[in-house]
């Protein structure tokens, strides 16, 4: 390792990376419980850094190294954040599958990363395991438990002593962990994530991010993709980890009334569930400090719902896996019950990045003028894997384009009004979903709403809507049409209301409207 200009790096000197913390955290060890489970099992620092070291020996044994390819399947148990971690600690790459992912999707990233092994749940995942086998006969296989497939990685982690944790030997631009785009415009993308970026990541989050002191975290989004965020900062803030096998709504709220919880994290589809559930009025959710919410736009009539029946307690982040978790982020204080356009806001950009919103021309635009958000920082990735063409697209003037596009107030708020990809051009007139999204769920019969653009001869693409009631609430299309046209203008209003039951969601809880178009389109052409 060397400096910017080739000399050697001073020890004395050298950058520690987020491999070094966690070690000398858990090293410090202790009888404070910092994973708790459902049933009442905890595991304290202590007991986790011993977990760690012996998964680190486990996964020697099979031959992970600096520079192998782990991939990982399985849902919420506390040996996903070991084998998370020991992956970390062997100066390997990390590439988890996710838990709600298809065997396309699956087979796809298995594939594209190169993974040599590959760590499942025998217990939920062993059938999938098999396919995955049948498809990848050269792939190496280890098990969460017993399995005729492949080696009992429970096993062979506790016949191994628990020795003193050494991060390894690495460079800020060696890769941690490769991670996979939404997919919701297209094939996944794959970004690998540097140690640069997983250190500044953890930099802004303990800065930046509004946490109780301290913190009682519930988890219960998968422990393999965002979920597994919340753990550093919890162990660094002398907090505790309740792990839930899976988010189901009453199993969230009786944990939050039981346990005192006062931090979680959830996308916006979880709060909706959380506010239409029947039984939400029997439990006590007033221990909550901070509801962090992430990952796609919620609507602001939902939040100001929110916001009214569980209190000013929600703290937004907005990033993407390009830059992740912190770009811009509205604080507990800025969540204006009475102002929806506040709430409609992704916050103000973090002081550790340089923000702007571009024209095409990679020009700022003024204020209240829609432009795309555009940043440069040392959170941004290096760039995606093997994608010349893409990079140069993603990176044009130096920047990176999010494909996002949004207005600034004057006090500095950036408000989304939708990706740029998914604007709609209806004779003639732009369209952003967002804006006719946010109208819609203003209304008190509609929960959730989705507004895409379908073929039409004689428009180009009509503005079609898909709208989810609230529970015994009767849709008037009719009604929501003429609502958009007062609010937003008669070009913006739906030519058509589709009524259904939920909105399809992709793996990490974005709306998917991909999957709309390609059940409605055909019947629309």
């Amino acid at each position: 390792m060397g400096d910017a200009n080739g000399a050697p790096e001073r020890l004395a000197h050298r950058k520690l990376h987020v491999t070094d913390v966690l070690a000398n955290a858990l090293n410090q060890g202790g009888d404070r419980p910092l994973i708790r489970l459902a049933d009442g099992t905890s595991l304290t620092v202590s007991d986790v850094r011993d977990e760690t070291s012996r998964f680190v020996q486990a996964l020697a044994s099979l031959g992970v190294a600096r520079g192998s390819r782990v991939g990982l399947l399985s849902p919420n148990r506390p040996e996903v954040l070991h084998v998370s971690h020991s992956v970390q600690l062997s100066g390997a790459l990390y590439m988890a599958l996710h838990p709600m992912g298809g065997l396309r999707d699956h087979l796809h990233v298995l594939r594209d990363a190169d993974v040599d092994l590959l760590i499942f749940d025998a217990a939920a995942y062993g059938d999938r395991a098999a396919e995955i086998a049948a498809e990848l006969p050269g792939l190496k296989l280890a098990a969460f438990g017993p399995s005729n497939l492949a080696t009992d990685l429970c096993a062979a982690a506790a016949a191994c002593a628990p020795q003193k944790l050494v991060p390894p030997a690495i460079d800020p631009d060696d890769v941690v962990r490769l991670a996979y785009s939404g997919g919701t415009t297209g094939k996944p993308k794959s970004i690998p994530s540097t140690q640069r970026v997983s250190m500044e990541c953890l930099r802004i989050m303990m800065a930046e991010w509004e946490w109780p002191v301290p913190p009682r975290v519930l988890s219960c989004a998968p422990l393999s993709h965002a979920g597994a965020a919340m753990t550093l900062p919890t162990l660094l803030k002398g907090g505790t980890l309740l792990v839930l096998p899976q988010f189901e709504p009453v199993a969230v709220m009786e944990a939050i009334q039981e346990h005192r919880i006062n931090c979680t994290m959830m996308v916006p589809t979880m709060i909706y569930a959380l506010l239409d559930h029947p039984r939400f009025g029997e439990f006590d959710l007033s221990s909550l400090e901070t509801v962090f919410y992430g990952a796609s736009a919620i609507s602001p009539a939902r939040l100001k719902e929110a916001i009214e029946r569980i209190g000013p307690v929600f703290f937004q982040f907005y990033g993407q896996a390009e830059c992740p978790q912190t770009i811009c982020l509205l604080r507990k204080a800025d969540h204006d019950p009475d102002d929806l356009q506040r709430l409609a806001s992704c916050g103000r950009p973090v002081p550790w990045l340089d923000v702007e919103l571009l024209d095409d021309d990679c020009n700022p635009v003024p204020d209240g003028e829609p432009g795309e958000i555009c940043v440069r920082g040392p959170l941004v990735m290096d760039g995606y894997r093997d994608n010349d063409a893409l990079n140069e697209a993603t990176f044009r003037g130096d920047w990176l384009h999010t494909g996002d596009v949004a207005v600034r107030d004057p006090g500095g708020f950036l408000r989304i009004v939708d990706r740029k990809k998914d604007m709609i051009v209806t004779g003639g007139f732009n369209v952003y979903p967002r804006e006719v999204e946010d109208v819609l769920t203003a209304h008190p019969a509609v929960a959730a709403a989705a507004v895409v653009g379908l073929p039409d001869e004689k428009w180009g693409e009509a503005v079609t809507a898909f709208v989810v009631p609230r529970q015994g609430e009767p849709i008037d299309a009719d009604a929501l049409i003429a609502l958009v046209r007062e609010q937003k203008g008669r070009f913006q209003a739906p030519k058509a209301v589709h009524v259904i039951d939920a909105i399809p969601v992709t793996p990490v809880g974005k709306p998917d409207k991909k999957a709309l178009r390609a059940r409605f389109a055909p019947a629309t052409a």
